[in-house]
């Protein structure tokens, strides 16, 4: 499945997706060849902020062992690769640092129009779940409480005015709770924009309840790197 047939299947909104994160600090290629032989539909690699890793080299390791495509996730606008079958074009709308909003896509630009990526404008929006993010502290921004729905939707609503084409609800990798599943289908009666759904999300029970509320694209991440093979659990709801 190419970039473009998943982003016309998130438009269509008739079957979710399975994502696997990939944070290069923490590449495991054990992980790779399991979810190969599962029902994810894309390799995201990126992270919030990378110590060591490289996010091109773990590109090119995960398409030795498989031919799913791998789309970039950036924490930052160094963490770009040609070697990428397309890219989740993130802007912050949850916090207000600038930076985030928009002056590391104008860093990000003219690169990712020289490698010709192809890219999915998406609304990034932290939501609290109950722990202190990655994401958090590297950009400076407070997340969105759950429970104040009305500025959630509310901020769905601007994206998708503001052209947007997907909305990423995160509540942060290693989050202690996930994304709750009626701010999900909430937040599906007031737009059509596909949604994203990543964080706190460790078991197949949690993952059917937000296919159940309307997510659209399921992306796991910090409890594959605790347990490799809840992948396979995982991938049976799908």
């Amino acid at each position: 499945m190419s970039f473009k047939k998943i982003i016309k299947k998130l438009e269509e909104a008739k079957k979710p997706l399975l994502a696997v994160l990939i944070d290069p600090d923490k590449f495991n290629p054990e992980l790779v060849e399991l979810a190969n032989k599962t029902k994810i539909s894309c390799f995201l690699v990126g992270g919030s902020e990378l110590k060591k890793g490289d996010v091109t080299k773990t590109i090119l390791a995960i398409k030795k062992i498989s031919k799913i495509p791998v789309i970039l996730f950036p924490g930052n606008e160094t963490q770009l690769s040609k070697k990428a079958d397309g890219l989740l074009l993130l802007s912050l709308l949850s916090g207000r640092n600038p930076d985030y909003l928009i002056s590391k896509h104008i860093a990000a630009a003219p690169v990712i129009r020289k490698m010709k990526l192809p890219y999915l404008p998406t609304a990034y929006l932290l939501i609290d779940g109950g722990k202190v993010s990655t994401t958090q502290l590297v950009t400076g921004t407070q997340p969105l409480d759950p429970k104040n729905k009305t500025l959630i939707i509310n901020t769905v609503i601007a994206a998708e005015q503001l052209g947007f084409k997907a909305i990423y609800l995160e509540a942060g990798s290693g989050a202690s709770s996930s994304i709750p599943a009626n701010l999900i289908s909430n937040i599906k009666k007031h737009s059509n924009l596909p949604l994203i759904i990543g964080g706190g999300i460790n078991s197949a029970q949690k993952t059917q309840k937000i296919i159940n509320a309307g997510a659209n694209l399921i992306v796991i991440g910090n409890a594959l790197e605790k347990n490799v093979f809840l992948v396979s659990e995982i991938s049976k709801c799908f």
